[in-house]
C-alpha cells in the first residue's frame, strides 16, 4: 500500500487557532475516488500547554501537541501557522523548519507564519506574502525577503506563503490540487464549503461598498457563468444576465475576483479542462468544446499558458501520479 502524504502542523507558542485548523480540514477532507484518505495530518507542538490565541492575540486556551517537533522531519509537507510576532522565535522551531527544508520538505505559511520561515532564512531572496497589515514589517524585519502584500498566496516551489488566515484555505487546496489534481480539489472545496480557486495573484483585500439595490455579490452570475462554460459567453451576455452595464460589471468583477470577467471565466474554463482530462477519457478536441474553446488548437494555447503543460502532458502527468 502506498504511503499517504504526509502533513505536519508546526505549533509554535501563541499560534492562531484559525490558522491552526485549516490544514487539518483542508487536508483531512482530501479523498480518492473510493474514499481513501490521501494525507496524513498531524500536529507537533513546541512543548506542553501551548498558548493558543484569537484575533488581536488574546490567550484563548491552552493545548498539548500530540506529536513532538521532531516528528515534523519525517513529514513531507510542514506547515507554519501564523504566531504571535512580538517576540524572539523559538530557536528549536526555526532549527526544525531548517532541518526540513535541508531535506527537501515543502514548507508553507499561513499570514503570520511567514514570519518564522523568514527568521529561518528560508525566504530570503525569495518572493513572499502575508497579511497585508503585517506586510511593512515583514519587510523591514528581514529585508532579503521580496514581500509581496498585494496577492493571496505565493507559490515559490517547495516554499510557499499565503496571506490572512482565510487564504490559508486558499493555499491548501491549491497544494492539494498540485497533489492529485483539479477534480480531488474540487471536492474538498466542496466540502469545506468554499470558492474551488481563487489565484494566488488576486488582491488580498476587496472593496466592499455599502449594501444597495444594484451593488450587491456577483456569486449568481458566477454561478450562471459556470453553468454555461461551453456557451460562445460574450462581455455584453454577461453584463445582460447580471442587469449591469459592461463598465460596471467590469469594475464589480476586479473588486470582487481581481481579475475582469473574461479573465474570470478563462480560468474557470481552464479549471473544467483540467478535471476532463482526470476523470474522463474525452478526446482533447471534445474537452476544448465542452469547455468552451471551441478547437483544440485554442484549448492548447490557454491550458499550457495557464498550467504550463498541454493538455496530453497534464493527463499523461496526472495519470503517473
Amino acid at each position: 500500500m502506498q504511503r499517504r502524504h504526509r502533513v505536519a502542523v508546526v505549533a509554535a507558542d501563541r499560534v492562531d487557532s484559525l490558522d491552526l485548523a485549516i490544514p487539518g480540514q483542508v487536508f483531512g477532507s482530501a479523498r480518492s475516488e473510493d474514499g481513501t484518505a490521501l494525507y496524513d495530518v498531524i500536529m507537533c507542538g513546541q512543548r506542553p500547554g501551548l498558548d493558543v490565541t484569537g484575533r488581536g492575540g488574546a490567550e484563548l486556551f491552552q493545548l498539548t501537541a500530540p506529536y513532538e517537533l521532531s516528528e515534523a522531519l519525517s513529514a513531507d509537507t510542514v506547515i507554519v501557522p501564523g504566531a504571535r510576532t512580538d517576540g524572539e522565535p523559538s530557536a528549536e522551531v526555526l532549527d526544525v523548519l531548517r532541518q526540513a527544508h535541508s531535506r527537501g520538505a515543502r514548507l508553507a505559511s499561513i499570514c503570520a507564519g511567514a514570519f518564522l520561515l523568514a527568521a529561518a532564512g528560508l525566504l530570503d531572496g525569495r518572493p513572499a506574502t502575508t497579511h497585508w497589515t503585517s506586510a511593512g514589517t515583514l519587510a523591514r524585519r528581514y529585508p532579503r525577503v521580496e514581500v509581496d502584500p498585494n496577492v493571496l498566496f505565493v507559490d515559490d516551489g517547495n516554499v510557499l506563503t499565503s496571506a490572512g488566515a482565510a487564504t490559508g484555505l486558499d493555499l491548501c487546496i491549491h497544494m492539494v490540487r498540485n497533489d492529485f489534481g483539479a477534480a480531488v480539489a474540487a471536492e474538498v472545496a466542496r466540502q469545506v464549503v468554499v470558492a474551488p480557486q481563487r489565484d494566488g495573484g488576486q488582491a488580498q483585500f476587496i472593496v466592499h461598498h455599502e449594501p444597495s439595490d444594484d451593488s450587491g455579490s456577483l456569486e449568481p452570475t458566477m454561478r450562471w457563468m459556470r453553468a454555461r462554460l461551453g456557451d460562445p459567453l460574450t462581455l455584453a451576455d454577461i453584463a445582460g444576465q447580471a442587469a449591469v452595464s459592461p463598465r460596471t460589471l467590469n469594475r464589480r468583477f476586479r473588486e470582487q475576483t481581481g481579475a475582469t470577467p473574461l479573465q474570470w471565466l478563462l480560468t474557470q474554463r481552464v479549471r473544467h479542462a483540467q478535471e476532463l482530462l482526470e476523470t474522463t477519457t474525452l478526446p482533447v478536441e471534445d474537452i476544448a468544446r465542452h469547455c468552451g474553446f471551441g478547437t483544440a488548437i485554442n484549448l492548447r494555447q490557454h491550458f499550457t499558458r495557464r498550467v504550463r503543460l498541454s493538455p496530453l502532458a497534464y493527463r499523461r502527468s496526472f495519470r503517473q501520479r
